[in-house]
């Protein structure tokens, strides 16, 4: 599914269209996502002004002036501002049109997205209990060698673990774990502080440089502008087993780590 950088590259594509619009009228073509759609979307959202977009882990939030609406992309989700008019495409469950005509179309084949809603004030129970986002200063290595300690997981299941750090996922995990030179099989309790450091200086990289290059292209992910993503012609070790590191020329192995493909350079990983 589309991980933090495909998500940021879709609040930012958004962002400056949606910013001070108001809603005129949120069409919904069926009840539910992966999820009810709740009735504040229909009834609650219409008239109010979006005064922030921002991301949450992999959720978006349309920031309106009573709550908030929430958006996750799910597996194949897509998010398009479109002219007056345009026609209907298969899966276009959802749209917001806005003061100016134009509409936020939500596209979701799969229906594994969701449309939600935050009060004021409140915080939904998805958004509770997350971890620190990775390009904050709440995240380091300090941070990840607390948590680790006495923990048997494996590295990389532990830096996928959202009450740890959000947005990691399979593919900048991986893309991290070999940055900072870490085995992702290691015992998380194992590592030691300065290791972390390396680590979370590799998330943070990664994810930077990643957001710049607007993610990767994988499955159904695309921009709201229709641009793919162009890290993926940049993976070191994700998607590429059978092949050699680009590195040492070692050949790469890969196995099932939590139930993930998982890929790593048995040479350049300790």
């Amino acid at each position: 599914m589309p991980e933090l950088p495909e998500v940021e590259t879709t609040r930012r594509g958004i962002e400056p269209h949606l910013l001070t619009r108001r809603i005129s009228a949120a069409i919904l073509r069926r009840p539910d996502l992966r999820w009810p759609i709740p009735t504040e979307i229909r009834d609650e959202l219409p008239g109010q002004r979006i005064r922030a977009v921002e991301r949450r882990a992999k959720y978006l939030l349309l920031q309106a002036e009573t709550g908030s609406a929430i958006l996750h992309l799910g597996m194949s989700g897509s998010l398009r501002i479109l002219a007056p008019g345009v026609p209907l495409r298969a899966h276009d469950h959802v749209d917001l049109e806005l003061d100016d005509g134009r509409v936020l179309r939500f596209n979701d084949p799969r229906r594994f997205g969701a449309l939600l809603w935050q009060a004021q004030g409140e915080v939904h129970p998805l958004l509770a209990g997350l971890g620190p986002e990775p390009l904050s200063p709440d995240f380091s290595g300090e941070h990840l060698f607390r948590l680790s300690r006495e923990r048997r997981a494996a590295v990389k299941t532990f830096l996928m673990d959202q009450v740890v750090v959000v947005g990691v996922g399979n593919i900048y995990a991986a893309e991290s774990l070999f940055r900072a030179g870490i085995d992702p099989r290691r015992a998380a309790g194992k590592i030691s502080l300065e290791r972390y450091r390396a680590l979370a200086d590799a998330v943070r990289e990664i994810l930077a440089y990643a957001i710049v290059r607007g993610g990767t292209t994988l499955r159904d992910f695309i921009a709201p502008d229709g641009a793919p993503g162009y890290f993926e012609q940049e993976l070191l070790v994700y998607g590429r087993e059978g092949e050699n590191c680009k590195l040492c020329g070692t050949a790469l192995k890969h196995m099932s780590l939590g139930q993930r493909a998982t890929v790593w350079c048995p040479r350049c990983q300790r």
